[in-house]
């Protein structure tokens, strides 16, 4: 008999929710996603230290007077784009590598650092074809993807709790979402008492339904469900478009063998009592305000990240310090 994951591939696209390259080696996902969180845990290994080495000497060498802290802030992107070209080493597929989160209400800026990230991937001989750039879910992060899209740079809006959200992201014509599961798990848990399980997952429920909607409506945008708390949630959206999951539970899926049922199917979805709902701003911010759960996790998250990407700055600018300023040239 198969082990699920196995079976799992066979119907949907497995990612990798990591930036460990090792663990990346051992799963054989078809993508993989990172953020600031996963890039932070890998660039405390051991093994990761000359990549970020060599990103933090060619900032310093590009901006020789700047602050530590200044040269590390510059660093973070170069670093996010140098673990995803070790990335596509390994995948066959794409890396999504996320746009600072401190920029989720900022269009402008959003555009300018994804711009930024792709130009810097293009200069290592990879096409837009092989990366998604990850931007939040707000009315502003959609708006920028929207204009991303029509460019060619293809996105990942992450941070998605909200049928509002994953219909703004579709008619935007975005390439891709990322609904967290496990997170909307966490806030009925804490806002129930209960705990949930299998089909009665708040965040199962959450994509099942963006699921019917898309496909019963046609859209192009393809979801890929995150975030997940238990191999249980990953078994109930089997047959979603991509599933992207950590290597723990790549380990129990591989390790478990059984019987894998498709659970989501895309001419199930067109018998759907669904309706079509359009989405403008004013629909966008009423249905955001109230949904308590996804208000709060939006903002929650996008903390958690700029959070994330404050402590790694902080490692990066004491490692700058250690690694010191290069010599002058001719200096002997």
């Amino acid at each position: 008999m198969a082990n699920l994951l196995d079976q799992l591939k066979s119907m949907t696209t497995v990612v990798s929710d990591t930036g460990d390259i090792n663990a990346i080696k051992a799963y054989k996902p078809t993508d993989a996603t990172t953020n600031p969180s996963l890039i932070g845990a890998a660039a405390t290994k051991p093994e990761y230290q000359p990549i970020v080495d060599g990103v933090l000497q060619k900032a310093r060498e590009a901006n020789p007077s700047a602050s530590d802290e200044d040269v590390a802030k510059a660093a973070f992107k170069s670093l996010a784009v140098a673990f995803g070209l070790k990335i596509l080493e390994i995948v066959p597929g794409r890396v999504s590598t996320e746009v600072d989160a401190r920029l989720s209400f900022d269009t402008e800026g959003s555009l300018a650092t994804a711009r930024d990230i792709i130009k810097q991937y293009n200069a290592a001989g990879i096409g837009n074809e092989r990366v998604l750039i990850k931007l939040a879910s707000t009315w502003e992060g959609i708006r920028a993807a929207e204009i991303l899209e029509k460019e060619g740079i293809h996105c990942n809006m992450t941070l998605l709790f909200g049928l509002h959200q994953a219909i703004a992201c579709a008619e935007a014509k975005v390439t891709l979402i990322s609904p967290f599961v496990g997170r909307i798990l966490d806030w009925y848990k804490k806002d129930t008492g209960k705990d949930f399980t299998g089909a009665d997952d708040p965040g199962v429920q959450s994509v099942t339904e963006i699921y019917h909607y898309y496909k019963k409506f046609g859209y192009k945008t393809v979801v890929m469900g995150a975030s997940f708390r238990n191999t249980g949630e990953i078994i109930e959206l089997a047959g979603c478009d991509l599933l992207t999951i950590s290597p723990q539970l790549l380990q129990e899926l591989q390790t478990t063998e059984g019987t894998l049922v498709r659970k989501l199917d895309p001419e199930k979805s067109k018998t759907s009592p669904l309706e079509k709902i359009t989405i403008d701003k004013a629909t966008f911010d009423r249905m955001h305000k109230e949904n308590r759960m996804a208000d709060d996790k939006l903002q929650e998250g996008i903390d958690g990240f700029s959070k994330a990407l404050v402590d790694l700055e902080k490692m990066l600018a004491k490692r700058v310090a250690e690694l010191g300023k290069p010599e002058p040239v001719g200096a002997k």
